[in-house]
């Protein structure tokens, strides 16, 4: 004779087996949730008894969750949602909070706190990072942009990043430009190294020895660099670095160019230079729009390598340090991927002129 009231039976599909499983291997969801589908698949084929002893559980526990699968499947074993404490803020007060935080600016300053927003509305801080932190409020930041004023923008950027997208055969892709100004600065105590628990150490102040420009083409194919650094930036300057181009790209290779607006690069003697070799192609950027120029990028690179947290002794030690840099990265350079296409970038500005004008979100 059975004691105690009959038990639904507890079946189990092939799917449902194969997501407890993967419920039960997890080592990112809850333990509860895991305890839960171990106990299910347990459950088909021994007594609720004998899994509470194997899983060490009460037995109560096993037929609760038992009935939650048999009755709601796998959703059962996931925790209901409780009602909580009501909320004490009205509708009202949080639509006044978010209106003057994106419409407004306080009386003594040009965005809005944590703290003058809890002063200006009556709420507690607490309540007021919530709210900016559940809506993506963030006064305390602000981002850069500039819009290109060039009427032939459209065209140049299809231009440039079809260069980027489909390189023409039987030619180099070349990205330059001039890094000015780059300075020779000579930190006046010595650095404290990187430690244990502490980061390297150096002095705010420092000694200035000169500048120098570093000259550089990318090359969009492998990445690689051609680069010289020279005192000034003139357009004579520059025409020495595209006949040092000229020397180290074979002949049977035309050479496309991409450069920005600066003046020296429209040279009336550049332009005639240019215009005597056949095989160069130049093609500008649109005006404010650098980004779209890849050397921009090694540029970066070098200076968060090798020159912002350098000391020199002089202009020469800086051009040295400069030359030993690029001489390692073109042994194991790689060309920067470019993913962007010019409709992705234009659809880009437009929902930024949307922003705007007030248009678009």
């Amino acid at each position: 004779m059975k004691n105690g009231r009959p038990k639904a039976e507890l079946v189990i599909t092939p799917a449902e087996r194969e997501q407890l499983e993967a419920l039960v291997r997890s080592r990112s969801l809850p333990a509860a949730l895991v305890l839960r589908a171990k106990l299910v698949l347990a459950c088909e084929s021994e007594s609720n008894q004998r899994v509470a002893q194997q899983l060490d559980v009460h037995p109560a526990t096993v037929g609760k969750w038992r009935r939650r699968f048999i009755e709601l499947r796998i959703a059962g074993l996931h925790d209901e949602l409780r009602p909580g404490k009501p909320r004490s803020i009205e509708d009202e007060r949080l639509a006044g909070l978010i209106q003057k935080t994106l419409h407004t600016q306080p009386a003594t300053g040009t965005h809005w706190s944590v703290r003058g927003m809890a002063l200006e509305t009556g709420l507690s801080k607490s309540a007021v990072h919530r709210f900016f932190q559940l809506f993506g409020l963030k006064p305390h930041r602000q981002e850069n942009f500039k819009l290109s004023t060039d009427p032939f923008f459209i065209e140049k950027v299809r231009d440039v990043v079809g260069l980027y997208l489909s390189p023409p055969e039987k030619a180099l892709v070349l990205c330059v430009d001039e890094k000015s100004q780059v300075q020779a600065l000579e930190r006046t105590q010595p650095l404290l190294p990187l430690g244990f628990d502490y980061a390297e150490g150096v002095t705010h102040d420092y000694v200035r020895h000169g500048t120098t420009t570093l000259f550089a083409a990318l090359n969009v194919l492998d990445g690689s660099v051609i680069a010289q650094c020279k005192p000034r930036h003139r357009h004579q300057e520059f025409l020495a670095f595209l006949r040092t181009i000229e020397a180290a790209v074979p002949a049977d290779l035309n050479i496309h160019l991409i450069c920005d607006n600066y003046a020296t690069h429209k040279h009336a003697k550049v332009k005639a230079w240019l215009a005597a070799r056949p095989r160069w192609q130049i093609h500008f950027t649109p005006t404010y729009a650098s980004w779209l120029n890849q050397v921009e990028r090694f540029f970066a690179l070098i200076t968060d390598k090798a020159i912002r947290r350098g000391s020199f002794v002089s202009v020469r030690d800086l051009v040295n340090k400069i030359d030993h840099f690029i001489s390692h990265y073109n042994q194991s350079c790689r060309p920067f991927v470019w993913t962007a296409t010019a409709d992705s970038i234009l659809a880009k500005l437009q929902r930024l002129c949307q922003r705007i004008n007030g248009t678009g979100h």
